[in-house]
């Protein structure tokens, strides 16, 4: 009755709790209380409503409240309780033989604060410690087994790419082509929800633009924003219809069993313009400088300058990755399980880069009132540099 072909395996699960298990005891951390749904199903293999709370030593206790049937059949830990509401945790945890903890660690960058004061009341004699930082270092270095799914929505990703040129046509509104792209991505298994971990932040699929709708701002932490169909979105695709000898941005992010591969080309249907096709090979050169320098060991921040840097040589500096107050100061994020993952590669960020962590590198050219140029493709982090994952003929495609 339940999907579980893609559950977690066992030594999976058992590898990520022990690696928080270590941090909490290398910072006298009693025990961790993981709510959010990535975190949740990361740590436990189901995103049923419930909690999971994992001693510094000793077995996890998942409590769930529904549904529990699915959630022992998703999961593959041992300890799997019902409970009516999140009020019954220490109840619970206590009929389990584990003791009240003294220090509890709780993901204080995304809990609402209606809940962390709900906790407090269930627990008044605990000192609440924020782990979302070192739950989110052990998210950011990928195994073998996240590896090679993260691979396969890569995969899929350049295919949705290569599909694009066939919707394409002048005059087909931005939305309308945007839709046609996604539903064959959905026909390819994209599972239709891209988590983001940032309060405010949303998704749906993508970014489809042209011309100078791809180079309107937005609210999001994106270089690029969109008119979007509404007040309400003010990002993504509009009505705008797409024109010839303009840039048609389709960035796209393939999210396959919870993982996300990022990854955009540019069409156009007829050529560009000289400036707009130079800018497009400068930002492949970036990318180029990139793969090359960001070994484990490099911080992160680090990239980022390098990029900057290379950009002014070019000859971008007022255009590299957005204009003006608009400029967005990274030049790439992890991807995961959520699309904004450790490391950033962005400006002052002090986080040193390491093996298997996972990155989509996104050089990218803004010309208000013209579009955007640029290129985005998911990498791992090898002692060689970055590895890429989404291979898609990298030449603009023009149709």
């Amino acid at each position: 009755m339940f999907n579980t072909q893609y559950n977690i395996p066992r030594p999976e699960l058992e590898n990520r709790f022990q690696k928080l298990q270590l941090h909490m005891n290398e910072n006298n951390i009693d025990g961790t209380l993981i709510m959010q749904n990535t975190d949740l199903y990361y740590f436990s293999g189901t995103a049923q409503q419930g909690q999971l709370y994992i001693p510094a030593k000793g077995t996890p206790l998942l409590m769930i409240q529904k549904d529990l049937e699915r959630a022992a059949a998703e999961s593959l830990l041992d300890n799997i309780f019902p409970i009516s509401s999140p009020s019954r945790i220490p109840e619970c945890m206590q009929q389990n033989g584990m003791d009240i903890p003294r220090r509890l660690g709780l993901e204080l960058d995304v809990l609402p604060t209606a809940l962390y004061f709900k906790m407090q009341q269930l627990f008044p004699k605990t000192e609440i410690l924020d782990i979302s930082g070192a739950i989110r270092l052990i998210r950011a270095v990928k195994s073998d087994w996240e590896l090679a799914i993260i691979e396969d929505a890569a995969r899929l990703a350049d295919q949705v790419a290569e599909d694009a040129g066939q919707f394409i046509r002048e005059g087909i509104p931005e939305i309308e082509l945007a839709g046609k792209i996604e539903a064959n991505a959905r026909r390819l298994g994209h599972q239709g929800i891209i988590r983001m971990r940032l309060w405010g932040s949303e998704l749906f699929y993508g970014h489809l633009m042209a011309g100078e709708s791809a180079a309107v701002p937005s609210y999001l932490s994106s270089p690029t924003g969109g008119a979007g169909v509404s007040t309400a979105i003010a990002q993504g695709p509009g009505h705008r219809p797409i024109q010839r000898n303009e840039p048609i941005l389709v960035d796209y992010v393939f999210a396959l069993r919870g993982y996300l591969a990022d990854h955009t080309r540019i069409f156009s249907i007829g050529e560009l313009s000289k400036d707009l096709m130079a800018g497009y090979e400068a930002m492949l050169n970036i990318q180029e400088m990139v793969k090359k320098i960001a070994v484990p060991g490099t911080g992160a921040g680090d990239v980022y300058e390098a990029a900057i840097q290379k950009a002014a040589e070019l000859g971008y500096a007022d255009n590299f990755m957005g204009t003006g107050e608009n400029r967005i100061r990274f030049i790439g994020h992890g991807v995961g399980l959520e699309l904004d993952e450790f490391p950033f590669l962005a400006k002052n960020q002090k986080l040193k880069l390491q093996k298997n962590m996972v990155i989509a590198l996104e050089p990218k050219l803004i010309f208000p009132g013209k579009g955007v140029v640029g290129i985005e493709n998911t990498h791992v982090v090898t002692e060689n540099g970055l590895y890429q994952l989404t291979r898609f003929n990298e030449k603009m495609t023009i149709l």
